[in-house]
């Protein structure tokens, strides 16, 4: 038999965890470098749509899973000062039967832990923490990466999967500019002990308003609301995710809003603070043994809840691209190949979407409600979502 390529993956988040799982489940051997010294829960909610869950039930972690989300029963829209709601989409049975899989809201913490848990288990997959990448090398043949420490790994391959500010990324390619956008974003959890009647729902809510939007859905369970608040503003521009802020502030940025989003701002348990940098798709992210997936090739604004589930996706499609060509750098370069259009229209869409959500039309009574019947038809609804959720990674062509 002849043996199958090492594959070296440069960070263990989502994305990383997701490509080691479905190599491993593919009989590769796969060892992972993350340059935290050990790896913890952070974040808050993420929505993993169709399209993202079926790649998790793909491999083997539909039990796992569903033990620690909430699975959404629908989306909604509600005008940012009258409260008034429009259904955006159903979910639930609905998501299952026309998308082929269900939708879940879930903590960026849970779904890592499972990922992680899955990773280990497999055998196949060795998970080094503390190695920072600094660089690496490639001949042709193998692939050698660096660490701050002085140490070196060398494989077959080499997938960069170590976030928007990719060490990977800056070794093959002059770094995209980013653009800072005006937009503070602010995110935050609220316990169902404090959460109003109303609100303990399974549903996703998009609260739209001129210059600004709030999103909030249940995480464990219904135990969690996540709440993440788009303001718009000149004075932050620091991109991070640990940064906290303060009640009041987060208040600040939502001058008039309905009662209801206030309360839930009072009742957050911490408000954290980072700024929305927007950087233009990658024509290009493969070159020889390398290639990159996730946020360190195709960084997206939040705005259609898929930067998650373009990760995932890409995990699986890459193992099995690696799994159908006996030549990595054949298998690489099929990779992007498949995901680089897909990706690119979902970037440029997730800004497109920030736009309509903060259209100044929100602010005048007289054209509000006309605005969010004539943008948010079903008609339109559909042509926006449908693509993204009927997206299959476990039969793509590879």
């Amino acid at each position: 038999m002849t043996t199958k390529p090492r594959i070296l993956i440069a960070g263990a988040g989502i994305g990383g965890l997701t490509a080691a799982l479905a190599l491993a489940r593919r009989g590769f051997t796969v060892d992972v470098f993350e340059q935290a010294p050990e790896l913890m829960e952070f974040g808050a909610g993420i929505q993993v749509s169709a399209n993202g869950t079926r790649v998790l039930i793909a491999l083997g972690l539909e039990e796992a899973m569903k033990r620690v989300v909430c699975e959404a029963a629908l989306k909604e829209v509600r005008l940012w000062n009258t409260g008034q709601t429009w259904k955006l989409f159903d979910l639930g049975k609905d998501s299952v039967e026309r998308f082929g899989a269900p939708y879940w809201f879930v903590h960026r913490g849970d779904i890592h832990r499972v990922l992680l848990e899955g990773a280990r288990q497999s055998g196949n997959v060795h998970i080094h923490t503390g190695k920072r990448c600094t660089g690496l090398k490639q001949d042709g043949t193998k692939v050698t990466l660096e660490f701050a420490d002085g140490g070196t790994a060398t494989g077959d391959a080499l997938i960069g999967a170590d976030g928007v500010h990719s060490t990977v990324r800056s070794c093959l390619f002059e770094a995209g500019k980013p653009e800072y956008l005006g937009i503070i974003c602010w995110r935050g959890l609220v316990k169902e002990a404090d959460l109003p009647a109303e609100m303990r729902r399974p549903v996703g809510t998009n609260w739209v308003g001129p210059g600004g939007h709030v999103i909030t859905y249940p995480l464990r369970r219904g135990e969690l609301m996540n709440w993440v608040g788009f303001g718009e503003r000149e004075d932050w521009k620091v991109e991070s995710w640990t940064e906290k802020g303060t009640h009041e502030e987060c208040a600040k940025d939502f001058p008039h809003w309905n009662p209801l989003v206030h309360e839930l701002i009072s009742k957050l348990d911490q408000p954290y603070k980072w700024a929305m940098v927007g950087r233009a798709p990658m024509k290009a992210w493969t070159k020889g043994r390398v290639t990159m997936l996730g946020d360190a090739c195709h960084p997206t604004l939040p705005f259609l809840a898929q930067g998650a589930n373009m990760a995932l996706e890409d995990g699986l499609v890459l193992a099995r691209c690696l799994d159908a060509n006996t030549d990595p750098a054949v298998a690489l370069e099929r990779f992007e190949a498949l995901r680089l259009d897909r990706t690119t229209k979902i970037v440029n869409g997730s800004a497109e979407t920030g736009r309509r959500f903060h259209n100044p039309t929100l602010a005048d009574p007289a054209q509000a409600i006309a605005y969010v019947d004539r943008e948010w038809q079903p008609e339109k609804v559909r042509l926006r979502y449908d693509w993204l959720f009927e997206y299959d990674a476990t039969k793509v062509p590879v």
